[in-house]
This record gives C-alpha cells, structure tokens and sequence, in this order.
C-alpha cells in the first residue's frame, strides 16, 4: 500500500514543462504531497488511508523528459489511516510487521512520454523488502514560478494499482481486496 504513494510522486515529476531549461533538480514539498490509498472493505465500504510529509528528488529534463527521473523514500510507519486500532494491525505481523525504521522506496527506471503533459513512469517499487516495478500514469498539472516561493516549481498527480499480494501483505483477501488503488499529488521545488 506504501509503494503507491512513493512511485506516484516520482513519476509525475518527469513529464514534459514548457518554462525551464533541461536537466533541473527538484525536491519535494513535503507540506503538499499526499500519496492517498484506497481499497474496498467486505463490499461495505472503501477504505481511504494516506502517507505524507515524505521526501524525495526529481531530476527533470524538459528537453528530453524521458531522461528523467524520481527517487523517493519514506518509513512505512508514517502511514496515516484514521484509525489507531486499524494503524497498528497494518503494522503488525498480519501485514507490516514493520520496524520503526523500514522504509518504502522507489526508484524509477524508465518513462515513457504519452502526451504533452502525461507520462507512465516505470520504478522499482520497494515495500515490506520485496521490490516489484510499478507503472504510475502521472500527469503535470502546473509549472512556473510560486508565488511566495519567488522560486520554479512544479505540481504533478499520478495513479497506480498494486496488488498487497505482490509484497506478501495480502492477509484477508478478497474479504479485503487485494487490489490498492493509489492517488499520487506532489509538488517540487527547484533545488538550490
């Protein structure tokens, strides 16, 4: 459920900009990027949980986008789901079993430019130590200078779906499906 979060932040940020010269370094807004994540609950419900305050970089090549890439890390316990009691199964032996330490990651390996502002970033997604690749469909939403920032920056969105399963945290399925959906919304700022 965490390699969502990272792969969609990362992915968006090598679709093509129109405003700066190629080969930029980025960094995450970690005050404004969400990785959000969904699943359906026994058919009663969808369940919503998020991960956010992460970090990671983007090195962006607005001549050449598909030289671009993301890296990004955060620590599986920074999951946010509402809910102690629900926080501390996820992270108990019947999913995460996870140490205050562990991380999710991920680590692009190509992106395929489909559009003027849409890309599919492929990555090595890592989560509960089990890495998978993971395609985010990630699309810019904005490029140019902030406002307050007085500094380039850029927003992006991304989507994905995992399977739990994949990373041998898929405990209750299909009572809780196995499938992840993930909604990506990151901002980046131009690295000093």
């Amino acid at each position: 459920m965490k390699s969502f979060i990272a792969t969609a932040a990362i992915a968006a940020a090598t679709l093509t900009t129109p405003a700066f010269a190629a080969s930029e370094n980025y960094v995450l807004d970690a005050s404004h990027s969400q990785i959000v994540f969904t699943y359906d609950h026994l058919g009663f419900s969808t369940t919503y949980g998020m991960f956010s305050g992460f970090e990671g970089e983007i090195a962006f090549d607005q001549e050449d986008p598909a030289a671009s890439s993301v890296n990004v890390s955060f620590p599986v316990r920074t999951m946010f789901t509402g809910w102690e009691a629900r926080f501390d199964h996820f992270m108990s032996g019947d999913f995460f079993d996870a140490a205050e330490d562990e991380m999710v990651t991920f680590t692009s390996t190509a992106i395929e430019v489909t559009g003027e502002d849409t890309a599919l970033i492929t990555g090595d997604l890592t989560l509960n130590g089990i890495t998978n690749p993971v395609v985010l469909d990630a699309k810019l939403n904005q490029v140019g200078m902030h406002p307050m920032a007085e500094k380039p920056w850029a927003g992006f969105d991304a989507t994905t779906t995992v399977l739990r399963s994949d990373f041998e945290v898929g405990n209750f399925a299909p009572f809780v499906s196995d499938e992840v959906e993930i909604m990506i919304s990151i901002e980046a700022m131009q690295a000093e």
